[in-house]
């Protein structure tokens, strides 16, 4: 979430940045200025309540200590009636501080200035592109009639057994969804990402602390005996290792990978877009996450975007970069790029990676911080991508491989499949 320093020292350039976003700023900004002055000055009263009753003691030993019992009588009713006096300013102390955290939860993160303004995914702009788009035959499947006809994925079983969207692989559909896992983590190793295995499902906590609460409530699976969710993205537990740490400086940055199954609710969606493994609500992903110094995350969001393009480069995928305007970005993000891969069969170019930088916003509500060379405390800025998404990265291998002798496995996979071709 925003600090209240950044607030209070540029609120109208909060709320200007904010529209970028489609966010109204003005109202809720203006109420968190007017919850910290009343924070601030019931603060100040309890301050000076502490002070008096400080001082009241001190007086009420001194006045026993000479034998003025009278004086000291009447200190103490004092004292008893300042205490009463502390407790209710406390709770009204307490209660503003709530409050605003409570509207600070409430507001998305300030778009950085290369972010460009827009509404929807149609204002993103284009950054980069890359690989040879397929020229396929008029015979040329889907993803979902080759994963029949090959026997690599059953949808009907995966509905048949929990829904729609719990797909089950099979045989070489299997293999290669493996294959893929560990090829993103040996990649992500030799770029020097310390590789975790977290858990799949989080606590509230950590939830808030990544920002998917309360923005994203909807979209999560909750296990409702035990108030757990089960996580969209590895990011969420990652990260999450870093709440409430304050990590020595010379530990930056710190890099780490993590395969986990991911899990969202994805209510609403429905169209072409969604067929097959187009938008399930389990999938797999491997997701590298960086906590950086202020200074370097900028250049550490570079490297990312670079990891993530040589990974589909090495798959031979047609790709573009996305930079996503304020309408098309997520609640917590500063600054997100997108990577789409094309699936010729479909004539879709389909979403595979979102590298975001977050900048203080994780890191405030995470309370993660490290030590700088002035030894205090300083917010750190927490970074995240997929690398990869393997649904639709699967489907456009599929669609885009397919030859009249069967499907052709990238050179980079087979050491991991034990086969050239699917057929």
């Amino acid at each position: 979430m925003l600090t209240i320093q950044q607030i209070k020292a540029d609120p109208e350039g909060i709320i200007s940045r904010l529209a970028v976003k489609g966010f109204e700023g003005e109202e809720p900004i203006g109420r968190v200025l007017s919850l910290d002055e009343r924070r601030r000055a019931l603060q100040l009263k309890n301050d000076n309540t502490a002070a008096e009753l400080n001082r009241l003691a001190s007086s009420i030993g001194k006045a026993m200590k000479e034998g003025r019992k009278d004086e000291a009588e009447k200190a103490k009713a004092a004292v008893a009636t300042l205490k009463e006096e502390q407790k209710a300013i406390a709770e009204e102390l307490a209660q503003a501080e709530m409050e605003m955290r409570d509207e600070l939860l409430n507001i998305p993160n300030v778009p950085c200035d290369a972010v460009p303004r827009g509404t929807s995914a149609a204002d993103n702009v284009v950054e980069a592109t890359g690989g040879q788009i397929p020229e396929l035959g008029a015979d040329a499947l889907p993803h979902w009639e080759l994963a029949k006809k090959y026997n690599l994925i059953d949808f009907d079983l995966g509905v048949k057994i929990t829904g729609a969207g719990f797909p089950v692989y099979l045989g070489k559909g299997a293999k290669l969804q493996r294959a893929l896992i560990q090829f993103f983590l040996d990649q992500a190793s030799e770029a020097g990402y310390l590789e975790v295995q977290p858990p799949h499902v989080v606590n509230e906590a950590s939830g808030y602390g990544t920002g998917q609460l309360p923005d994203k409530e909807g979209q999560m699976y909750l296990c409702n005996l035990d108030k757990l969710y089960l996580i969209p993205t590895a990011e969420v537990p990652v990260t999450n290792l870093y709440r409430d740490v304050i990590i020595p400086g010379e530990s930056l940055p710190i890099k780490n990978c993590a395969y986990s199954a991911c899990f969202r609710r994805e209510a609403g969606s429905y169209g072409k877009e969604v067929r097959g493994l187009n938008r399930l609500h389990q999938f797999d992903k491997v997701e590298i996450v960086r906590i950086e110094k202020p200074e370097n995350s900028y250049a550490a969001l570079e490297e990312m975007k670079a990891h993530v393009q040589g990974l589909l480069e090495k798959l031979g995928l047609p790709w573009h970069i996305l930079r996503l305007c304020g309408g098309d970005m997520s609640f917590t993000s500063a600054i997100t790029f997108d990577f789409e891969v094309y699936s010729a069969a479909q004539g879709l170019w389909l979403e595979v990676s979102s590298v975001s930088n977050f900048e203080t916003y994780q890191a405030n509500r995470l309370k993660c911080r490290y030590r700088g060379d002035d030894k205090k405390p300083k917010l750190c800025h927490t970074l995240n991508g997929s690398a990869l998404a393997l649904p639709r990265i699967m489907a456009a291998l599929l669609e885009n491989n397919q030859t009249p002798e069967g499907i052709v496995v990238p050179e980079c996979l087979r050491k991991y499949t034990g086969f050239d071709i699917i057929n």
